[in-house]
């Protein structure tokens, strides 16, 4: 097994390539670069220096992920018989692709992997640029930019901006963060005095300038105008909310006197879906998220948690919960509810199905509650067989409603009541009718019909409580016909 010397040939200028790389390339032997397009290259054949080149892998491949796997490969293998030395652009520990992946295989079989760096194409930019980097900055891949997390409060370095295409893809992508006004710096040959050139540009422009080749990058500076406010504006504005010279409401409340607000923003959560409103719906979601935000606010203050609990507990939850997305466990569709239920009993410690039920929490609405239970009950087997079981049970809940009504018995009365709307509830979940929801809608359905008895009342220029209910009644029968 032979080693690998990786050597950075710079930005461009033969200048910036580092006497230690020159000396490596002009002394040695088996040189591969990974590509002759680089201003360098000339002055490097110049020098009598030999070696092949591996453009070839980017006509066989589309992809570029494939292009850098199977150069990567071609050099291991090499290695594998003799001592190589393996150019690659800039500084081979800068957005260079290949490198990482040698170097990863390297690790797992003890290759010995020299670096031999010249300056990267980044320090030749913020020089050329005139730009210091200490406020920071992020470098970003133009074919991976919808997989990174843009930070509009740093700079911004994207690589490999080849062409008009990638540029409008990226382009696309930065408006997802920026104002479409945002100043975006193209420049092309960063460190190569004979070339370099930089066009200051808006980003909604960005695409429509011929100005990108293989030696495109841009720099997008950290932006002046905020496009959208993120969950760090959030949590900063809870802060001074909670903080000296705040809001005197907000710095008294508690984890207990914020419950019930949380409550009702869940409600109204609810109620935008069923109005199908989204603009409500992206306000009431917003009063949500605050709710999380406060609560994240107290804890931290109280030294407890944070926010990054919050975040961390749902994110480990999840993948705990998702064996057969984040892990090599496999199950049927039809098994998933039993398996996440066997799940969460692990995940709290449970030994018994009576613990999860009383886990229940009381707080929820007794119909979403009666559901719930039914359904872990039902999980183990505890059920009724078929559909007609559970009519004859609210048929007998019925009877035993009317004896205790004659009776007289409050206390019974409202047990039998219980027991009976359970018996809906179930059968409800047999015929997969949500009780919560059909109630509701029963109740919207009468308060339409009540208005349309009174509106007609005031109509005949009468009070509701001097109609008789004969009168009530025929409107009420009028209202189902609309």
């Amino acid at each position: 097994m032979g080693s690998i010397h990786i050597i950075g040939l710079g930005p461009g200028e033969f200048d910036l390539l580092s006497f230690g790389a020159y000396n490596k390339l002009k002394n040695g032997s088996n040189i591969y670069f990974r590509t002759n397009k680089h201003p360098v290259v000339d002055d490097l054949i110049k020098e009598g220096i030999q070696f092949e080149s591996l453009d070839y892998f980017y006509e066989r491949e589309k992809d570029f992920d494939e292009v850098y796997k199977n150069i990567s490969e071609y050099i291991i293998n090499k290695a594998e018989v003799d001592d190589i030395i393996y150019a690659v652009p800039g500084h081979p520990r800068v957005a260079e692709k290949t490198v990482e992946i040698i170097q990863s295989y390297a690790d797992e079989n003890n290759i010995d992997i020299n670096v031999i760096p010249s300056m990267s194409f980044v320090d030749a930019m913020f020089d050329f640029l005139e730009v210091d980097p200490v406020h920071g900055f992020k470098l970003i891949d133009a074919f991976n930019i919808k997989n990174e997390k843009i930070d509009i409060d740093s700079s911004l370095i994207i690589t490999q901006v080849y062409d008009k295409f990638i540029a409008s893809e990226v382009k696309l992508n930065l408006m997802n963060y920026y104002d479409d006004e945002q100043d975006v710096y193209i420049v092309k040959g960063a460190g190569i005095k004979k070339i370099q050139q930089k066009h200051k540009v808006k980003l909604y422009e960005l695409d429509r300038l011929d100005e990108f080749d293989y030696l495109t990058s841009l720099y997008v500076p950290i932006a002046s105008v905020k496009k959208y406010k993120d969950i760090f504006d959030l949590q900063n504005i809870m802060q001074t909310l909670r903080g000296e010279g705040g809001c005197d409401w907000d710095k008294k409340q508690t984890h207990e006197t914020l419950k019930k607000y949380l409550i009702e923003e869940a409600y109204e959560v609810a109620d935008s879906i069923e109005k199908d409103d989204i603009d409500e719906l992206i306000e009431e979601l917003g009063d949500v998220l605050l709710q999380v935000v406060f609560h994240s606010q107290i804890g931290n203050e109280e030294g407890y948690f944070d926010f990054k609990d919050v975040t961390t507990a749902i994110c480990e939850k999840l993948i705990f919960r998702h064996p057969h997305v984040f892990s090599d466990a496999e199950f049927e569709e039809g098994e998933f509810i039993k398996k996440w239920e066997e799940l969460k009993k692990e995940e709290k410690g449970e030994t018994t199905i009576t613990e999860s039920l009383k886990r229940i929490p009381n707080s929820l609405p007794a119909l979403i509650k009666s559901t719930k239970v039914q359904k872990k009950a039902a999980l183990v087997g505890f059920d009724w067989d078929n559909i007609d079981d559970v009519y004859k049970k609210i048929q007998e809940e019925y009877k035993e409603v009317v004896d205790a009504s004659r009776l007289g018995n409050i206390q019974y009365i409202e047990e039998e009541i219980g027991d009976l709307l359970f018996s809906v509830v179930n059968l409800a979940r047999f015929l997969k009718i949500d009780s919560e929801q059909a109630l509701n809608k029963t109740v919207q359905k009468f308060i339409k019909r009540f208005s349309f008895i009174e509106e007609n009342a005031i109509k005949m220029n009468k009070q509701l409580e001097d109609m008789t209910l004969e009168e009530m009644d025929k409107l009420w029968n009028e209202s189902k016909k609309l």
